[in-house]
């Protein structure tokens, strides 16, 4: 799978721009502050609704303008997408696919896999588990359209609970029935975040001693309140066993929505004890290894889209991400590549553009 080409009508700093990307790597260089994110922001939109750096959509729309719009043209092994998004200020967005509007966002994800490398992917690490848990998330909701139904019933289900515990000091009946459809979708979605730490672990074991030139092994173990196999009943009585502490506190204290995940690096956790160093070879090893599992799971490596983080990294992890990309179509941004221009070089599949204040140009292959 690869990106054919991109439009952009008002996005951000892009009154229009027309892009042809290269099946291999795509490096695009300029100062800070000139668009080069931006591109990469409308690829991220593309892939799941959303962006990755704001939760309000009227803010990718040009100042001035009263809509934006992206058109990713796509080549995949069994049939081309083309996907067509239309943003408009009031907060609603028109989503086509192949020409044909669909009503639903699950009926986006997975039509274009991306992985995504940021500098703000750092929060994964160092941040709340909200972080963590928005991880799993997305990433679960791109290989599993039922994930994506089961969480958002998920949060509807206990948006509804939380409503409860604050309008009654004490009703039964609602929160059995609240408690068996959370224990029952709750217990679906811990196993899948289950199952997917299991692939992180089995994947980013290689990645990351290959990173540390074998000194460090990584671990990632998930935080849950469940200690059985049994998930679905034993997160029933523990909703029932905390009602009292619930009512009190007026929110729901046990469930996926409170999980975690911890990465150990040398059996040290990296959130308290890690290096700034560690941290960042975490995160590059968690990306990495989501790659492989998208890979595995669909037969096609989704897009990699390498956020301003070269400059962020030693040589070393500069050199493993560019010796790895040459079988995925990546998209680079960063403000020079005099550094990392020699690994770039024997990329047989490059092409080089030139940002500068919303206005794109290739320089070189």
């Amino acid at each position: 799978m690869y990106i054919k080409k991109l439009i952009l009508k008002n996005f951000r700093n892009y009154n229009e721009l027309l892009l042809d990307f290269n099946e291999g790597t795509n490096v695009f260089v300029g100062n800070n502050a000139q668009g080069k994110t931006n591109i990469l922001e409308a690829v991220y939109y593309a892939s799941i609704g959303k962006s990755h750096r704001t939760n309000k959509d009227k803010e990718l729309i040009k100042w001035d303008h009263n809509d934006a719009y992206i058109r990713i043209d796509i080549a995949k092994t069994r049939l081309d997408k083309k996907v067509e998004i239309k943003i408009f200020k009031e907060g609603k967005k028109g989503i086509n696919i192949n020409s044909i509007k669909i009503n639903k966002m699950s009926e986006l994800i997975g039509t274009l896999n991306v992985v995504m490398f940021s500098p703000e992917d750092l929060n994964i690490i160092k941040d709340s588990p909200a972080y963590r848990r928005k991880f799993l998330d997305i990433e679960l909701c791109k290989l599993y359209p039922r994930y994506y139904h089961n969480l958002a019933m998920y949060k509807k289900i206990l948006s509804e609970r939380n409503n409860a515990l604050k309008k009654f000091n004490s009703n039964l009946d609602i929160l059995d029935i609240y408690d068996i459809q959370l224990s029952e979708i709750g217990s679906y979605i811990i196993k899948k975040r289950l199952d997917y730490i299991d692939g992180l672990n089995e994947k980013s074991n290689e990645i990351h001693r290959d990173i540390t030139s074998g000194k460090e092994e990584i671990k990632f173990e998930y935080l849950t309140n469940i200690t059985s196999s049994d998930i679905k009943n034993e997160l029933y009585d523990l909703l029932v066993k905390n009602r009292k502490r619930d009512f009190e506190r007026k929110v729901t204290s046990v469930g996926p929505h409170r999980d975690d995940f911890l990465t150990y690096i040398n059996h040290i956790d990296v959130k308290t004890y890690g290096s700034q160093g560690q941290q960042r070879t975490a995160v590059l090893s968690l990306k990495f290894a989501s790659l492989q599992i998208i890979k595995d799971l669909t037969g096609e490596f989704p897009l990699l889209l390498l956020d301003d983080v070269l400059s962020e990294l030693d040589i070393t992890r500069q050199k493993y991400i560019l010796n790895s990309i040459s079988n995925v179509q990546t998209l680079i941004t960063c403000t020079g590549i005099n550094n990392i221009k020699k690994y770039l070089n024997s990329l047989v599949d490059m092409s080089v553009f030139e940002v500068e204040n919303g206005s794109v140009n290739q320089i070189g292959n």
